[in-house]
């Protein structure tokens, strides 16, 4: 990611379905004036989804990805097809690509259910307009649930720029759904927020993680003053600011440490915690927590994160937090990872997740695997909330955040 790049989490996904040879990856090609996509006219030429970062104005920062056919045969065209379904489940905004010389085929009903059950907003388009006289073009009645539907031509150019600016207006109004908050209406302007960042072996070599930096920002972006110490200098810290800090926010992994220096007066929280609350999980994971108390030795408890890093000896994930929960339970449940974009089909078999903060994936792909989870009855929640719970520090871990404080 470039210095002057969005992270790919906060900006719109927008995910362009149909069936082989629709002209999917010819419309993206149009669509953003790049050769994004190798284009064929031999059908399934698309693979792999394909994704890349990008602005489109009027949406500004987007992630374009470009999927296989929804029509694939065979086996490895099932592979894909599931690909598809995975990506469709981290989309803010489907496009449906449907050739309007063969009109609306089974595949495409198919995944105009799937946009449904997916909560996924959708576009129509029409491409090939220039292979139908304009008599005999087709549409789908008002009341199918669309944001609208054009008739386009990848080849002629038809319509091209219409459909970018409807797919900005689309992908403004869910932008304006996005309510969440990191930090900044907890404070109020020039007010001291105290960040502890934690430089050992896990932390990346010159540069911060994505939570401190977007925390560190939204603090600023709200006219407070942000001040960043490690834990081992985070006593004397405090004892010589001239007044106390209004937020104290610390890494999850020091909690402990920070709860003991950090006097019980001054709101404290986790990146990890604000994280869940700025994707909008924090109330369903809240709720999963409760499952800590009931772990019997067999248990399956699933860590997942949504970045993939190399894993070092003192890992928070495979050694801390299972050491953590051993200890805590006094049993031996059997622990399962996954990370990066992968997330286990099966869930039914855990008796627990533990997510981390999602910093690397959309809101979308967070509240889908939160969504996941409840629908296989399987409680889930956060690695901050569970470190908290399991050092005992949860209700005040959540104090400063107004809507744990309602869900009591």
């Amino acid at each position: 990611m470039g210095m002057n790049d969005s992270p790919r989490s906060v900006r719109l996904h927008i995910g362009f379905f149909g069936c082989r040879n629709a002209g999917k990856s010819s419309l993206v090609n149009a669509l953003t004036n790049q050769q994004m996509s190798v284009v064929s006219q031999v059908a399934g030429t698309t693979t792999d989804p394909v994704s890349k970062s990008m602005e489109i104005l009027p949406a500004g920062p987007v992630v374009i990805t470009d999927t296989p056919g929804f029509d694939d045969e065979g086996g490895l065209g099932k592979l894909r097809v599931q690909r598809t379904r995975e990506i469709l489940g981290r989309c803010d905004l489907a496009v449906l690509v449907v050739d309007a010389s063969m009109g609306i085929r089974q595949a495409d009903r198919e995944l105009l259910g799937l946009f449904g059950a997916h909560q996924a907003p959708c576009i129509l388009v029409w491409n090939k307009a220039d292979l139908v006289s304009p008599e005999d073009r087709p549409s789908l009645p008002a009341g199918s649930g669309l944001m609208g539907q054009i008739h386009v031509s990848s080849v002629t150019g038809e319509n091209i720029t219409a459909l970018r600016e409807l797919i900005g207006q689309a992908a403004k109004k869910e932008e304006s759904h996005r309510q969440n908050h990191l930090a900044g209406d907890l404070i109020s302007p020039l007010d001291l927020v105290l960040l502890v960042i934690p430089i050992d072996e896990s932390a990346p070599k010159g540069r911060l993680i994505l939570p401190q930096q977007q925390v560190l920002r939204d603090v600023l972006d709200h006219g407070g003053q942000a001040l960043c110490v490690r834990e081992e200098e985070l006593d004397e810290a405090i004892a010589h600011l001239p007044y106390p800090p209004s937020l104290v926010v610390t890494d999850s992994q020091a909690f402990a440490h920070v709860a003991k220096v950090v006097p019980d007066e001054i709101p404290m929280t986790s990146f990890s915690i604000l994280m869940a609350r700025y994707k909008g999980a924090l109330l369903s994971q809240l709720q999963g927590i409760r499952a800590l108390k009931n772990i019997q030795d067999g248990d399956r408890i699933l860590i997942a994160e949504g970045c993939t890093h190399h894993r070092q000896c003192g890992d928070i994930g495979t050694v801390k937090l299972p050491a953590w929960i051993r200890s805590f339970t006094g049993k031996e449940p059997i622990f399962e990872t996954s990370s990066g974009l992968s997330f286990p089909e099966d869930l039914g078999r855990y008796r627990l997740i533990i997510h981390c903060g999602g910093c690397m994936l959309n809101e979308k792909e967070v509240r889908e695997r939160n969504r996941r989870a409840a629908m296989a009855h399987v409680p889930i929640t956060n690695y901050g909330m569970a470190i908290a719970f399991l050092h005992g520090i949860l209700e005040r871990a959540l104090r400063p955040i107004p809507e744990a404080q309602e869900e009591k």
